[in-house]
Formats: structure tokens, C-alpha cells, sequence
């Protein structure tokens, strides 16, 4: 048989597991948009045969075999991706028994419904014991993979390949101290914008119809994609033909479905942008999400919080929502939607104090997996760090530990990756500006197919080709840094809050 031959029986395989695993996405994605609350146990026993099917499916020697004939002996770039991105996944599975996959599959699928009520009641004891059993599935998990330096490297690895949370912590010292020395600065500034106009009346079903807009106009194909409601905004699908979108309303603040629509929207648009042809397999993926982070962080705040943006539209936001904006200048209106304000909400928080939400989260989940904290004590914990970190206390669960899905489907590893979107997208961003140095004139124009097609060109099209470090690295001549978000936000916010 040639390589050639075992080549293409690989894609049949691969594309095989793509279905299965899309399958399983669009069942999470009705369980968190339309499913009956009563259809759960159902719905994860469903959830579990399908994850279980699917790491049979990947586990199996004949994989293997053809991996190991195939490694090296590949001619051409796409086809040594495919091989190289399946033969880690798959040396990561054969070490996970399959009654693990099943069971981390059937438990998180009930736990977010656990973690979706306790939220809603505000109590942590509601959650807590389904949030043990992740935990100590979780751990089981990574002691199968294996690791060399932690336990949590196993974890995260899934999320951001090669990625090690001794490089995260690096990473991370390097943006804590100059980033807190900024928010201090900004908290004793004397000039200072007022945020109350955001929370005046914005009625659900014209936020609805804005919401739709905002993420046309940006390039969002809605012939491949749909737009719905959910808890916790995310973005879903099975490709760039099916591309899921969700946000929710709420009526007394335009921020969380203007700019979480932006942000889904930017992960859309990523998903969109990969190519069709390489559909399920590896190469046809996006590299990391890091990668994927810095799209909608981009496109929520280095576009959608930009005074370009917002010349353009906003007299139709005051057209949208007249009376809680007809009377607000531009300006006041720009600066309410940059107000640095320590938050409750990572989700809403403003871009300074974003990253240490994720630094907050990292050293929880850390100590969680690690077992240096016990899960009895994670509010208690949650609460000193958000004091710690941000200056405030929250005053129940609902605002503190139980705020994000990630922990009730078992994302140990997945809240760094936000952080590293949000300094990708500055480099990026940076290099943006150099290339298409009339930016800011197309943005006022509403004009973005540029700025699309130079992601597109740069980052869509390459899919997993690249692992995250290295394409930044192509993209912008120097390896990750935070001093290209540290420069981009002190040139924005200095000037709003009266900086030298």
C-alpha cells in the first residue's frame, strides 16, 4: 500500500472522528440554548456514548499503525499537519481508558445543570460535589497523560499545545506588576467617565435586532451561522458552513449583548475563515485557543471599543435606543463603554482589568488541580484573590466562583488561554497597524474587508499548520510579549482619564 493510500485512509478516519465529535458540540449547543431542563439525564447519556464512541474511535491500533508509517514520510505541508496534530492527539488518548472519557462526559454534562442552578440560586453548596467529582476526574485525567513539571501542564496542553504553566506564570508576572501600576494610575486620575448612561432602559428585542447588525457589519455570514441565547455566551458549530453564536440581554446594561455579541462574533468569524476543504481534520482547526481568543478580543475591543467604531454607528445605536441615548454625547458615550472599574463579572470587565480576572482563575484552578486547595474552601479563596487582585469583595457566589461554565464541563486549563488571546491580539494588532495604516479611516467608513482579509491571509487560512507561538512569531517577527498590550492600552485609556 502506498503512502499515498494509507494517507487517505487517515482523512476517512479523521473525518469520521470529526463527525462524532461535531455531534456531540451540537448536542451541548442545544442543551445550552433550547433543550427541556427535564431532557438532561437523556441528554447526557447521549452526550456520554458519543464521547465514548469517539475515543474508541481514536484509540484504535489501526490508527496508531497508520500514524507511525505515515510520521516523516508525508509530501506536503497539509498532510504533515494532519499527521503530526492526530498522532498528539492520539498519543494523549490511548493513555485515557475509555469508562474515563465516558464518565468526565456524563458527569459534566449533569453538572452544568447543577452549576447553571446553583448560579442561579447563588449558592456554591449546589455545585460543589459535582465540582469534586470534576476535579478528581480531571486529575485522574492528567495523571494518564502524564507530565514533566505539573500536573495542570496536562490540562492545559489540551487548550494551548506545548504550552507549559511555568511559561503561563512568566508570562503572567510580566503583565501583573506594570498592569496594576496602570490601574492604580487610572484610579486616582481626577478626570474620570461616567458609565451610569449604560445602564438605562435597553429593551431585549431591539438589542436583539442591534446585536444581529453589529455582527453583520463586521463580516459575520449569517447564511453559515445563527445567533441565540444562552447562560454563557459562546461559540459553537461544525464548521465554517455552521457557525453557532450566542449572547444574552440584559435590559438595564448595553454592554453585555453589544460587546459579547462582538466577541462571539469574532470567534465566528475565525471558524468562518478556516478552510473548508481541510473540514475535520486537524488542519482544518484552529491552532490554539489563544489564537482564538485574540480574534474576538480584536474585534470586541480593539475594533468594537474603538472611537473609529463608534463614529460610524453610533448615531444609529441613538436611533436604536433613543431614549436612553438620545441625549448622550459621542464622546461620553465612548468613554462609558472604556470605564476601567474593577468588576464582579469577568465577562463584562473592562480591557485593563480583564487580565487579571485570568490571572485570578489560573491560580485557583492550579491550586484546585494540584490539591493545595480544597474545593470546600474555592468561595472563601475566590473572594480574598478578588481582593486581593481587584480591590472588591463579591457579596455572593453568583458574582464570584460560580460566574463562568468553564469548571462544570471540566475547562481546567482553558482560563490562561483568554489572558494569552488578549496579548496575541495587541501583537497582532500591532502588526495590523503597520500593514494597513489607514485602519482607522476604513473603520470609520464601516469599511472592514481589509482588516478581515489580512486575518484571513495571516491566520485563518493557515488552520493548525502553525502552533501559537510559532505563527505569532511569522506574523510578527517576535515571539509573545506582553508589551504590545501594555503600549495598546496606555495609549488608549491615558488620554480618557486625563494621563500624561
Amino acid at each position: 500500500m502506498t503512502a499515498s493510500t494509507k494517507y487517505e485512509q487517515l482523512l476517512k478516519h479523521i473525518r469520521e472522528l470529526g463527525h462524532l465529535e461535531s455531534s456531540v458540540a451540537l448536542l451541548d449547543w442545544d442543551a445550552e440554548t433550547y433543550m427541556p431542563s427535564a431532557g438532561i439525564e437523556i441528554r447526557s447519556e447521549q452526550i456520554a456514548t458519543l464521547s465514548r464512541m469517539s475515543h474508541e474511535k481514536m484509540t484504535e491500533p489501526a490508527l496508531g499503525e497508520l500514524l507511525a508509517e505515515l510520521e516523516g514520510n508525508t509530501d506536503d505541508d497539509d498532510a504533515a499537519t494532519n499527521v503530526r496534530e492526530m498522532k498528539r492527539t492520539y498519543d494523549r488518548a490511548v493513555k485515557v481508558p475509555g469508562r474515563l472519557v465516558e464518565e468526565l462526559a456524563r458527569t459534566s454534562t449533569r453538572a452544568k445543570e447543577t452549576w447553571a442552578q446553583a448560579r442561579k440560586e447563588r449558592k456554591f453548596e449546589l455545585f460543589e460535589k459535582d465540582l469534586s467529582r470534576l476535579i478528581d476526574l480531571r486529575r485522574e485525567y492528567a495523571d494518564a497523560i502524564g507530565y514533566e513539571e505539573k500536573r495542570y501542564d496536562a490540562l492545559l496542553d489540551e487548550y494551548e499545545p506545548g504550552m507549559r504553566a511555568s511559561q503561563v506564570t512568566a508570562v503572567f508576572d510580566s503583565l501583573r506588576g506594570p498592569l496594576s501600576e496602570f490601574v492604580q494610575q487610572i484610579a486616582d486620575a481626577s478626570q474620570k467617565p461616567d458609565p451610569s448612561v449604560l445602564h438605562r432602559h435597553y429593551p431585549e428585542a431591539t438589542q436583539k435586532l442591534w446585536c444581529r447588525q453589529m455582527a453583520e457589519v463586521i463580516g459575520f455570514d449569517f447564511k453559515c451561522g445563527r445567533i441565540d441565547i444562552s447562560t454563557h455566551p459562546f461559540c459553537s458549530g461544525t464548521g465554517p458552513q455552521d457557525v453557532r453564536l450566542t449572547t444574552r440581554y440584559e435590559e438595564d446594561f448595553f454592554n453585555a449583548a453589544t460587546f459579547g455579541t462582538l466577541h462571539e462574533a469574532g470567534h465566528g468569524l475565525y471558524e468562518q475563515g478556516l478552510p473548508t476543504e481541510h473540514l475535520f481534520t486537524p488542519r482544518g482547526e484552529a491552532t490554539s485557543l489563544g489564537i482564538h481568543e485574540s480574534q474576538s478580543r480584536m474585534w470586541e475591543n480593539m475594533i468594537g471599543r474603538s472611537m473609529p467604531f463608534w463614529k460610524r454607528y453610533y448615531a444609529q445605536c441613538q436611533i436604536a435606543f433613543p431614549d436612553a441615548l438620545g441625549d448622550v454625547p459621542l464622546e461620553k458615550f465612548y468613554g462609558a463603554i472604556n470605564t476601567v472599574e474593577p468588576s464582579f463579572i469577568r465577562v463584562e470587565a473592562d480591557e485593563v482589568t480583564y487580565n487579571l480576572h485570568i490571572i485570578l482563575r489560573f491560580e485557583i484552578e492550579s491550586d484546585l488541580i494540584d490539591g493545595t486547595l480544597a474545593v470546600k474552601d474555592l468561595p472563601a479563596a475566590w473572594n480574598q484573590k478578588m481582593h486581593d487582585l481587584l480591590g472588591i469583595t463579591p457579596a455572593h457566589d453568583a458574582d464570584g466562583c460560580l460566574q463562568d461554565v468553564h469548571w462544570s464541563f471540566g475547562g481546567f486549563g482553558y482560563f490562561p488561554t483568554y489572558a494569552l488571546g488578549n496579548l496575541y491580539a495587541a501583537q497582532f494588532f500591532e502588526q495590523v497597524r503597520k500593514d494597513i495604516p489607514n485602519l482607522d479611516q476604513q473603520t470609520e467608513s464601516g469599511k472592514f474587508d481589509d482588516l478581515l482579509g489580512w486575518l484571513r491571509t495571516n491566520i485563518h487560512q493557515y488552520g493548525s499548520r502553525y502552533r501559537a507561538a510559532e505563527l505569532a512569531e511569522r506574523v510578527t517577527g517576535k515571539p509573545l510579549s506582553a508589551e504590545p498590550f501594555l503600549n495598546y492600552i496606555r495609549a488608549k485609556f491615558s488620554p480618557i482619564y486625563g494621563l500624561g
